[in-house]
């Protein structure tokens, strides 16, 4: 069963009293203009979720948010570790956040997210960028009242990476960005431990969010006139295992279709071992369902696949598909596609490029292999240049511009 992985009511209390006294002492400093903040999101819709909840707890404290780096007294990244390219970014940027310290000395810079669960990237930013403020890992972010209250109080730096397998924070304030479009998290973490992906170590392992407090969320999205609800996990297909409440993704998805508004919801990400036909069935019944099915592949060779530990087969995948399209002829199905992981060859790449002719995905997104520091396929012996792998990825990419030529788009 699950365990009790909830923040406590006297927990969030406690927080409560700590974005008070930030207030306090941010009126003393800012008498005149309230202080302004600056939130840059890297990566996934979780991270964007996340942000969300980060800039209503600013707001609580007494800060303004602005979309002007220059102009901020604080500043914040949410990072995201999910490939090389994203982590590099990051460097840069904060590099760059040194002109803006020495012009302003009072700036807050904080740096949060999936990079900073990291030990050897938080120990990096210790040693290498003295003018970060604050550092915060994934498992914290109910506790930035407590945080900022440290930075402003003792003008120290603060670095704050919990090494749990992760918490639910109920009721946080939040600031949403998108319009007529929300971010519902339904769950965290995840316990597939894919070879490549370093999200299980950062992001902790899944916890589901209890249905009723989700289904309640969603009615006040809908009555707030937002049109499209999209429910956010790392799989959310396992939604509700090892859990006291006895519903399952399928289940939940039913309660959300039942409320009543002009609204339609879609889900990421699903995960092809956890996709069951009940839930394409229900999907098939719904009257809110936005038609769109991201269900990632990565690869369409099986022995890729099993070096992947993503413990489905091609077979059963395309199974899945025809199901799908048999219930849904009008759905448009998405995936993601690894090209060049550690000792595929062209051979086993080519059963990818035929799986994309077979499925005719509404569009990808493709990768070229990152290795991830601590995960396993890191240590995969890996012969095949980046020279070659551009090749392969420049090829499939031709191939689904094909597709997409002949479907109209």
């Amino acid at each position: 069963m699950q365990e009790d992985i909830f923040v406590s009511e006297s927990e969030l209390l406690k927080q409560k009293e700590y974005s008070e006294k930030v207030n306090s002492v941010l009126n003393a400093r800012f008498p005149v203009e309230p202080p302004k903040a600056f939130i840059h999101t890297y990566g996934c819709q979780g991270n964007v979720a996340d942000s969300e909840h980060i800039k209503g707890m600013l707001v609580e404290m007494g800060y303004v948010l602005c979309d002007d780096d220059s102009q901020a007294d604080f500043i914040l990244y949410n990072t995201c570790a999910i490939r090389e390219h994203a982590e590099d970014r990051v460097f840069g940027n904060v590099g760059a956040l040194k002109k803006y310290k020495k012009d302003k000395p009072h700036l807050i810079i904080s740096l949060c997210g999936c990079m900073m669960q990291q030990e050897h990237i938080a120990e990096r930013i210790k040693k290498s960028y003295p003018f970060v403020n604050l550092v915060f890992g994934t498992h914290v972010t109910h506790r930035l009242p407590e945080l900022i209250s440290k930075v402003l109080c003792t003008g120290k730096r603060v670095f704050c990476i919990d090494e749990s397998e992760g918490v639910i924070a109920e009721g946080l304030p939040t600031v949403r960005d998108s319009g007529e479009n929300a971010w519902l998290p339904i769950m965290y973490g995840c316990n597939n431990f894919c070879s490549y992906c370093i999200v299980p170590h950062v992001r902790g392992r899944e916890r589901s969010r209890r249905p009723e407090v989700i289904i309640d969320e969603a009615k006040k999205l809908v009555g707030e006139g937002y049109k499209l609800i999209t429910l956010l996990g790392q799989n959310v297909n396992s939604y509700g295992k090892n859990c006291d409440f006895r519903m399952n993704f399928a289940q939940l998805i039913r309660e959300i279709d039942s409320i009543e508004g002009d609204f339609k919801f879609d889900f990421m990400t699903s995960h092809p071992r956890d996709c069951s036909f009940e839930l394409l069935d229900v999907l098939a019944e719904s009257k809110h369902f936005c038609g769109h099915l991201h269900l990632p592949v990565q690869s369409g060779n099986n022995r890729i696949l099993k070096e992947m530990n993503r413990h489905y087969t091609r077979e059963h995948y395309l199974e899945l598909i025809k199901y799908a399209k048999d219930k849904m002829p009008d759905v448009d199905i998405t995936t993601d596609i690894i090209v060049g992981f550690p000792g595929e060859t062209y051979e086993e790449f080519l059963d990818t490029l035929s799986l994309v002719k077979e499925v005719e995905y509404g569009s990808m997104f493709t990768f070229i292999y990152s290795p991830r520091k601590g995960t396993p396929a890191a240590s995969m012996p890996d012969p095949f240049t980046k020279k070659e792998k551009t090749k392969w990825f420049l090829e499939l990419l031709k191939v689904q511009e094909e597709i997409a030529a002949a479907r109209g788009e």
